[in-house]
């Protein structure tokens, strides 16, 4: 098979085009969700008509990063809770078969790329470094998968994590001291599995990961922002925490903000007896 080589999607190409350089403003979050996209602003910006401004949003509207609406203009797209939770359900599915794919390769150049990037990442998680870790986070992240050495697997990762917007929620969730260290403890983890050659073991470990993630990303971007929205004496009768990952409108009991890092079979079990309850 040959070698995947390709870096990260703005790592392409050395000028970007119209499209990649308005999808990477809407990643970064200069663009937010929900912000009107000013066509005739963007026209002028870029020196050229309406006409390739709007064949981009419209290629952009295909990639699920904004909303066209006839007659009253274009937006960034918003994520609704369901839709974050199904993208992360892909992602775990993705990172831990590129994962394991990783580990039946062996000796390969991601493997030293993926130490280094773990020693730095221990570095930043010793001194609280958030801005930094989360950095390293999306190079861990991509370094992985790109090992994987498949590109099907890539092309559909590369498609999935313009739609999630990672990079903003991993900021999030790591302003919490807690998730950092968790974060960085479950990195190791996947690592660990891998240099042992266990495929199994290093899928199991990068879902495991990837769903503890999910929690703490839903936890920061929704339970938050609902409990601020609560009218004084009325948080009680909010459901406490959102069975993420096995269904999105599932209630199960209440866990701190610091048990969004617990991992392994425990938590699986957890989601089974939730469907069952529901069931």
């Amino acid at each position: 098979m040959q070698e995947i080589t390709e870096q990260a999607p703005a790592d392409r190409k050395s000028e970007p085009t119209l499209r990649e350089q308005v999808r990477a403003r809407i990643l970064s979050g200069e663009l937010e969700p929900g912000v009107l996209i000013p066509e005739t602003a963007l026209a002028e910006e870029f020196n050229v008509s309406r006409t390739p401004v709007r064949e981009a949003l419209k290629e952009l509207q295909m990639e699920g990063l904004v909303d066209i609406r006839p007659r009253v203009g274009t937006f960034v797209h918003e994520p609704t809770r369901r839709e974050i939770v199904e993208l992360f359900q892909l992602k775990e599915s993705l990172e831990g078969l590129a994962a394991a794919l990783l580990a039946r390769r062996g000796e390969v150049p991601e493997l030293g790329v993926l130490q280094r990037n773990i020693e730095e990442s221990d570095a930043a998680a010793a001194r609280g470094d958030a801005d930094r870790y989360t950095q390293l986070v999306g190079e861990f992240h991509w370094t992985l998968v790109r090992g994987a050495d498949n590109r099907k697997l890539y092309e559909m990762y590369e498609r999935l994590m313009n739609q999630l917007a990672y990079e903003q929620l991993v900021a999030r969730t790591v302003s919490d001291p807690q998730r950092l260290k968790d974060s960085d403890r479950e990195h190791n983890k996947v690592l660990d599995a891998i240099r042992q050659k266990d495929p199994y073991g290093a899928e199991m470990a990068m879902r495991d990961h990837v769903h503890a993630s999910s929690r703490a990303a839903l936890h920061q971007t929704f339970d938050r922002h609902d409990r601020h929205q609560d009218p004084p004496g009325e948080r009680s009768a909010r459901p406490a925490r959102f069975n993420y990952l096995g269904n999105p409108d599932a209630v199960v009991p209440a866990t701190g903000p610091g048990d969004a890092g617990t991992t392994g079979a425990h938590s699986r079990t957890t989601h089974s007896t939730d469907d069952e309850e529901q069931r």
